[in-house]
């Protein structure tokens, strides 16, 4: 038997990169997956080979910032599947830019992003998983640890779902909920979001990607799969005594 068979699994920013690889994986191990995007199109197409090879994936839009939309979203797949079992909160972006040149638009985009939509997520999941037990996994990064340069708001949301993915996964635990909530921290890892970091900064792209891939002692990026492959750990019954912790996979940059 695989390893998610039977059980339901809802993953946002799943249209590209890290969410894509972990929906992919989710459903090759048996999960019923609830795939979700802001950008629909994008979502139906990425996705079109693994439907037509019969994986059990459905595509869904959702915007991760709306408390309305989680609740309606979380509603609608229990109703349809009897229950979920497993949420990656996956979706977020970021801006390189220095703090005194943050925009107060561009601030409270990202937080909105990274911190509303994991809250909100949390809320929504909490409330369905606490009878029947589930695992929640909210995607932080290393700029939630460490601070990295031109990315002080990215950073800033980073570190607010590190400690709030702590506090809930406190609080449900002591509520005597079988729910745990953990946090995954990846590296600098090769994406369309890195990928449209780097190139933001232009001319000085090529020499920040090298300075950073020079930091990290293995020597290269992360690639999706090896971010995806933790993710499905710490959902799976190998992490049963986990919960509040956080997961750095960033091929030793932190601890060099």
């Amino acid at each position: 038997m695989k390893r998610f068979e039977k059980k339901t699994v809802l993953i946002t920013g799943a249209a590209s990169g890290i969410g894509f690889v972990t929906a992919q994986q989710f459903a090759l191990e048996g999960a019923q997956v609830i795939a979700t995007d802001i950008n629909i199109d994008a979502l139906e197409t990425v996705f079109r080979e693994d439907l037509a090879n019969g994986l059990k994936i459905e595509t869904r839009r959702q915007d991760v910032t709306s408390k309305a939309e989680w609740e309606a979203l979380v509603d609608d797949v229990v109703a349809k599947h009897g229950h979920l079992d497993v949420m990656f909160s996956n979706a977020g972006s970021a801006d390189f830019a220095l703090c005194e040149d943050t925009s107060e638009e561009r601030w409270r985009w990202v937080n909105a992003l990274n911190v509303d939509s994991v809250f909100f997520g949390m809320q929504a999941c909490i409330r369905v998983m606490k009878e029947n037990g589930g695992s929640i996994i909210n995607n932080s990064s290393i700029a939630g640890v460490i601070g990295e340069p031109l990315l002080a708001a990215y950073c800033a949301t980073k570190g607010a779902v590190r400690t709030m993915t702590k506090a809930v996964a406190i609080d449900c635990a002591r509520q005597g909920y079988p729910i745990r909530i953990n946090s995954i921290h990846p590296g600098w890892t090769d994406t369309a979001l890195v990928d449209n970091l780097l190139a933001a900064l232009g001319d000085k792209g090529t020499e920040f990607a090298n300075k950073t891939v020079g930091a990290v002692p293995m020597g290269r990026l992360g690639t999706p799969i090896e971010i995806a492959r933790p993710v499905l750990f710490l959902a799976s019954d190998d992490a049963s005594f986990m919960t509040g912790a956080e997961l750095i996979v960033d091929g030793g940059y932190t601890a060099a």
